[in-house]
């Protein structure tokens, strides 16, 4: 069997859903961990879940056990500059890694993203901005790219945007498990009582959509061009 050439690591699955939710699965293990691959012709998505650790653990399984030339960090990301929009899709040429201003050159792309250890609020967007010109700020891109870096893979970074520079994402982090998943009905009951953050919920769960089917959108067009290579280099 072909193996895929490229392997595209994201955090959650809602943020892929509409692009894989007809792909073949695959439960494996590697390092004592189980992931799910989806597979579909020359691509194979991973979703690791939140975070630096969680993203490392996915882009190391996805390189031994698909060997792929190409390792994508997809997602969504928070805009840094006022300009970006929800739903606009940022291919950056630099990657830094906020927490010690490390930092990866995609060779394709325009623009930075910086990685960011925890939800990142407007104060914080603005600082972000400021300190590293960077567009958009995301958790994951840059531990993607060093274990990319580290295997000798070719790294690149697709986030879409799902909150604006000024959108003030509400207080998430207690809700991210140790492994990295989201721990989606401790946060619903969390809102439950609290009436005053339903409109800011609510108004991420919308943008949060625009922005999967942007991604997805912007994948599938990548995925139908490598179908495409492959059925020319068939004799």
């Amino acid at each position: 069997m072909d193996m895929p050439k490229v392997a595209i690591v994201a955090a959650l699955e809602r943020e892929v859903l509409p692009l894989v939710r007809h792909w073949r699965i695959i439960k494996r293990e590697h390092s004592g961990r189980s992931f799910r691959f989806f597979e579909n012709g020359e691509i194979v998505v991973v979703c690791g879940g939140i975070g630096a650790e969680a993203a490392r653990r996915a882009t190391e399984a996805a390189i031994m056990m698909y060997a792929p030339g190409m390792v994508y960090s997809v997602g969504f990301a928070g805009a840094l500059e006022p300009r970006l929009k929800i739903g606009d899709i940022v291919v950056p040429r630099r990657v830094v890694n906020a927490a010690d201003g490390s930092s990866v050159d995609t060779g394709t792309g325009e623009g930075v993203l910086v990685s960011f250890s925890s939800v990142a609020s407007p104060e914080q967007k603005a600082k972000l901005g400021a300190s590293f010109g960077a567009q958009a700020v995301d958790m994951e891109a840059a531990v993607v790219a060093l274990a990319a870096q580290a295997r000798g893979v070719r790294f690149a970074a697709v986030k879409a945007i799902s909150d604006q520079s000024h959108f003030a994402l509400p207080a998430m982090d207690n809700f991210i498990a140790p492994g990295g998943t989201f721990r989606t009905w401790k946060f619903a009951l969390s809102v439950l009582i609290r009436p005053w953050m339903y409109k800011s919920v609510l108004t991420l769960a919308r943008n949060s959509n625009q922005a999967s089917h942007a991604l997805c959108n912007w994948l599938g067009r990548m995925n139908e061009n490598l179908m495409a290579e492959q059925f020319a280099e068939k004799p």
